[in-house]
């Protein structure tokens, strides 16, 4: 019962902040009414700037928030225990993730839908600006390597997963194409795309997995499924970051807001059934605190409140706000569903995950085998009674162990076709590097025996799970792909490039760099965002500081009470500073990895220089300058 607890506890207090803090951040501190002008109007242009049904801006802006941070985060950080990363997740959303990605979006959409570098260039300095700028497109170039590796994998892991995919980028087109464009209700296609989506999880399987080390070249260095899945990954991210928002963003963000919503509450009736039943104890699955680190691990503080980003506060979220949700607004007042709801729900996910990672694996480790050629999904059932020893004060079961634990790989990865050596499961080079592969089968596994309560097929339920992790990594993918345009285009204005504006070249010095990141700069090909890995969760928060600080200054102009966001502000630049130092003292300079360390400090000193800006107009006092679009309530 203690997993059926978690859960509902969590979810009713996003509902009562979602209803009292949310709405008073909403209504008294940012002031939203309905009628604003909003740049999807007064701006519209049927590419980016598009008026749009506060469901489908929903759609679009949660499953872009929503992709594997909020799993990979949540499933790595709980080997110290599920007790501090559910409160992380919990009040993180409430009080800071939730402020952070509202004002964002407000800031946005009264800046004419500009991306919150251009905002910190009217509300702090020209040099903020230009200095934002450069940390979101470095960000960004990380997202971009990192998240083409994950969903590489995850199709590389779970060939069952990449039909389903790829055929949601045609339907959710010929959708665009026939409602959206010209007219019509988009629920009714939406939901019949929902059919075949999970017409094609069941027959990636059972009848049509693709599994690419099947045709490649065994003995190939550079050609290798993760190389060539990143590579057309990339490129499709490309396509799509150009067309207009209408014709694939919009319907596929839609699709895969509903396949989320039917996935979630499949999640959430097996997990209160196997509760319900004793199959998912918590308690006994796992250590509310672990005590057994491992030696390679950092430090609880401040690591967990970068490790856990997009489950309780993401900069990456402050991009989505402004640079394409803003577009889309039609509502000034939605912007509290939006902004404030998405994360709140995108906290209830993160909380799935870390009783999927710990209740949902101590109900047993699932093994994979092939007989007559077909792949069979089984369960090693785990003996509660005798297994699980977390009430003795040790470690939770043998299952959970194994993937928390240990430091090794977990057996059903290493027991898949084609996992022996992949570099995302060797110790490539620490704690975080190790991990990405296996907290990703942690989630995925965990899910499908909550799901099995209920009478699905672990081979089904496998499949499901592993669909909706790459169908939202693939969102996040194009997503970022077009912030990236957007922010190569503005420094390239800012310096006088004027090639960089053309939103081509612009996407495809985005592509490019991310590709060769991922592709050819790590220990071998597909291996490059491993490198960035561990700058990834304190660049992110990072990030959300000087969001936080720009929002601060908004309000101080306004002279509005700055305090609700100053507390998140501080938090966020001091949590992330302090984890960068840690690591380029700790580990990157007496490692000798120089792109490390060069990429730390550059982003800390970038960040460093920021607040000295602040610091001075905030001391001026009376050296705020005029928003473009004023709105001085």
């Amino acid at each position: 019962m203690s997993t059926l607890f978690v859960a509902a506890a969590s979810m009713i207090g996003f509902l009562i902040a979602y209803h009292t803090y949310g709405r008073y951040l909403a209504r008294r501190l940012f002031d939203l009414r309905d009628d604003e002008a909003m740049p999807s109007v007064t701006q519209r242009d049927d590419v980016d700037f598009v008026p749009t049904d506060r469901s489908v801006v929903f759609g679009h802006h949660f499953t872009s928030i929503a992709g594997t941070g909020p799993i990979v985060g949540p499933a790595l950080a709980v080997f110290w225990g599920w007790l501090p990363a559910l409160l992380w997740v919990v009040f993180g959303s409430i009080l800071v993730g939730g402020v952070h990605d509202l004002a964002a979006l407000v800031i946005s959409i009264r800046n004419r839908g500009e991306s919150i570098g251009q905002a910190a260039g009217h509300l702090i300095s020209r040099r903020a600006k230009f200095l934002f700028l450069i940390i979101l497109m470095m960000a960004l170039s990380i997202v971009l390597a990192v998240f083409g590796l994950v969903i590489a994998n995850i199709f590389k892991l779970y060939p069952e997963s990449v039909l389903s995919v790829w055929t949601a980028m045609p339907v959710a087109v010929l959708i665009g194409w026939r409602v959206i464009r010209r007219g019509g209700n988009l629920i009714l296609p939406c939901l019949a795309g929902l059919v075949v989506l999970y017409l094609t999880v069941y027959l990636g399987a059972y009848h049509l997995p693709i599994d690419l080390a099947n045709v490649l070249p065994a003995d190939s260095f550079y050609v290798t499924p993760v190389v060539v899945w990143t590579a057309l990954l990339l490129g499709y991210a490309f396509v799509a970051s150009v067309l207009p928002v209408w014709l694939l963003l919009q319907p596929r963000d839609f699709i895969n807001s509903l396949q989320l919503l039917v996935a979630l509450v499949l999640l959430v009736v097996g997990l209160a059934v196997a509760s319900w039943v004793g199959q998912a104890d918590l308690i006994r699955s796992a250590p509310a605190i672990a005590s057994n680190i491992p030696s390679d691990a950092p430090p609880m503080l401040p690591f967990l409140f970068i490790t856990i980003a997009c489950g309780a506060c993401s900069g990456f979220h402050c991009l989505v706000s402004s640079g394409t949700t803003s577009k889309q607004l039609q509502c000034a007042s939605d912007a509290q569903l939006i902004g404030y709801g998405s994360m709140l729900g995108e906290g209830m996910l993160a909380v799935l995950v870390i009783l999927a990672c710990c209740a949902g694996v101590g109900m047993g480790r699932l093994e994979r085998s092939s007989v007559d050629g077909q792949t069979v999904v089984s369960r090693v059932e785990p003996d509660l009674a005798t297994e699980s020893t977390a009430l003795a004060g040790e470690e939770g079961s043998a299952a959970w162990r194994s993937y928390y634990q240990t430091g090794r790989t977990a057996p059903d990865l290493a027991s898949q076709p084609g996992a022996a050596g992949d570099a995302t499961q060797a110790d490539t080079g620490g704690w975080r590097k190790q991990g990405l592969a296996k907290n990703l089968a942690a989630f995925i596994d965990g899910s499908a025996n909550f799901l099995s309560s209920i009478g699905v097929p672990l081979k089904m339920g496998v499949a499901i799970m592993s669909v909706m992790v790459a169908c939202f990594a693939a969102t996040t993918l194009d997503t970022a792909t077009r912030l990236q345009r957007y922010v190569i285009s503005e420094l390239s204005e800012s310096v006088g490039f004027a090639p960089g504006t053309n939103k081509y070249v612009a996407t495809a010095i985005g592509v490019g760099v991310a590709m060769l990141i991922a592709i050819f700069a790590g220990d071998a090909p597909g291996t490059g965002g491993l490198i960035l890995w561990p700058l990834f969760g304190a660049t992110n928060q990072l990030l959300a500081g000087l969001a936080l600080m720009v929002a601060v200054f908004y309000l101080a102009r306004r002279n509005r009470s700055v305090a609700l966001v100053a507390i998140p502000m501080f938090a966020m630049l001091l949590m992330p500073a302090w984890a960068m130092t840690f690591d380029l003292i700790e580990n990157w300079w007496p490692a000798r990895d120089w792109v490390l360390v060069v990429f730390g400090l550059v982003i800390l000193s970038l960040q460093i220089w920021m607040i000295f800006e602040g610091v001075l107009l905030w001391r001026r006092g009376t050296g705020f300058s005029n928003l473009p679009d004023e709105h001085a309530r």
